[in-house]
């Protein structure tokens, strides 16, 4: 998936993400904006999880809106 796409469409994004990892607060989506690396690393901390884990996250997250967008 485009980060570019991802950011763009950041505040519809938002609510899927927060269904998806409802721990993380509105003001973690707000800093993250886009950012991958931000959001896998507040992730980690949240759920406590490994690191590859955390980005494994997103990534199928990513790979879901792919499937999505390309319709």
């Amino acid at each position: 998936m485009n980060r570019d796409i991802i950011a763009g469409n950041w505040k519809q994004l938002k609510g899927q993400m927060q269904a998806k990892w409802g721990d993380l607060t509105d003001d973690v989506f707000d800093v993250a904006e886009g950012d991958a690396k931000y959001l896998a690393g507040k992730l980690q901390e949240s759920y406590g999880w490994e690191r590859d884990r955390a980005e494994r996250e997103v990534t199928d997250f990513e790979r879901g809106l792919d499937a999505r967008y390309r319709h």
